[in-house]
């Protein structure tokens, strides 16, 4: 099944064979709230230029952001971004080898990554790319939920998520992903084992664990990102906690319904195709078996729009889809939770959506993600910023929405509190803007 042929229900009884011939994505492709002028939220009188510039957007306008960066200045400044700009193909956007840029993302660390990766260069013959693991992770969590919930309801397979997820079952990977369905429908207790994280999920329905990966650009023709280290954090509660169902009916002979919400265009194409593709893999494992399942996957393009984000999930919800792996941007993810798939008591689980306002929604526990919160990679970056870059002051320039609002105030916090930095100002834009030349000289200037 080549790619750009998929259609909404492609996957239904499709098998891999027939399939076979990369960021956060915290935010949306709409510009978010305020004026995004260069508006501040924060700052001092500082002692001079900031030694650390925090850029927190995505590629489709940080090609011009960095443009006019690098015509205002020779580079001496260290620059730190999120997963949000995490895109091999940006340094030649830009005309610059962007040698001054340092990135951290969420990283594939869970304990069957290496599966993962093989099972994904096998099926397409590409390396996976930033927020894939997590992509495969989300959809295979889903399905084995609603195959040991016996049916596609939304609220039973709320109940199984954790179950299949969380320690003391039997333990599963993507390698061995049959025999976790399998399993699942037997009524077997399991513990799926991903490969972005051990996929456990604690009471928020966030991951309890997640690896960052620091990583810098290769240059002006490369096609992938130089990963420097990776680092383990851990939550509170590694092990995961919250409301799980004590036994799981099961069952063979049936469809399992699942939705893929993602965006394949807009601001977050370049990330989002590779994790549509990771997305598929599940269902394409089922349907390419001899197991008495099949499993339906419906897909649906956000175009990182948040307008999009929820009528594509209308579509789905009218079509019975019982949850979603979706969607990837927070600024489409929260009013698509909140308008469509929380009161149609619909799951929804992100493999890419990281503020801080999915943890704080009213859900009723239908909201799960497999990317960590930005309350962890606001101190990540903090201390990369710190430790590793040695800085001691700072400036932020971030997308002007839920996503680079509350990492920039995350960043600042942390690295004021923890690490003795000094923040000398946060300046909003907004995606989309012809040129970024004020708030850029802003932010430069901004301890002067």
């Amino acid at each position: 099944m080549p790619y750009h042929k998929r259609r909404r229900d492609v996957l239904k009884g499709v098998g891999a064979a027939g399939a076979v011939g990369l960021a956060g994505c915290a935010g949306t492709g709409d510009g978010g709230e305020g004026s995004g002028d260069g508006s501040s939220s924060g700052g001092s009188s500082g002692g001079g230029s900031p030694d650390l510039l925090v850029v927190i957007g995505y590629p489709e306008s940080g090609i011009q952001l960095f443009r006019d960066y690098y015509a205002a200045s020779d580079g001496s400044e260290d620059i730190l971004i999120p997963d949000g700009l995490q895109d091999a193909a940006l340094p030649g956007q830009v005309g610059n080898d962007m040698a001054n840029v340092t990135g951290t993302a969420p990283a594939a660390g869970g304990p069957n990554q290496e599966a993962f990766t093989s099972l994904y260069e096998d099926t397409y013959d590409e390396s996976p790319g930033v927020f894939t693991s997590q992509s495969y992770d989300s959809a295979a969590a889903l399905i084995l939920a609603n195959v040991a919930a016996g049916e596609n309801d939304g609220t039973a397979i709320r109940d199984q998520l954790r179950r299949i997820s969380n320690p003391d079952g039997t333990a599963y990977g993507p390698g061995e992903f049959l025999d976790a369905v399998e399993a699942a429908a037997n009524g077997e207790n399991i513990n799926y084992q991903g490969a972005s994280s051990s996929v456990n999920f604690d009471e928020n329905g966030d991951p309890a664990s997640a690896a960052y990966s620091i990583w810098e650009f290769e240059g002006q023709s490369a096609e992938t990102v130089a990963v420097q280290d990776t680092q383990t954090f851990e939550g509170a509660n590694p092990d995961g906690a919250g409301p799980s169902a004590d036994e799981s009916p099961g069952g063979f002979g049936r469809e399992v319904s699942v939705g893929i919400l993602l965006p394949e265009t807009g601001d977050l194409a370049s990330t989002g195709q590779p994790m549509i593709r990771a997305a598929e893999i599940p269902a394409q494992q089922v349907n390419d078996s001899d197991l008495d399942l099949t499993v339906n996957a419906q897909f649906e393009d956000t175009n990182t729009s948040p307008d999009q984000g929820v009528s594509g999930a209308e579509s789905l919800v009218s079509a019975g889809v019982p949850a979603v792996c979706g969607t990837a941007s927070s600024g489409v993810n929260v009013p698509v939770c909140q308008e469509t798939l929380i009161p149609n008591e619909v799951v929804g689980c992100s493999p890419s959506s990281t503020a801080l306002s999915v943890t704080n929604l009213e859900d009723d526990d239908y909201i799960f993600r497999t990317a960590p919160s930005d309350q962890l990679q606001g101190r990540v970056m903090a201390q990369v910023a710190s430790e590793r870059l040695g800085a001691t002051s700072a400036a932020t320039l971030y997308v002007n929405n839920d996503y680079g609002q509350q990492l920039s105030e995350r960043f600042s916090g942390v690295f004021a509190d923890e690490f003795g930095g000094e923040v000398y100002d946060q300046i909003s834009f907004n995606i989309g803007e012809s040129s970024y030349s004020n708030v850029v000289e802003q932010a430069l200037s901004s301890g002067n």
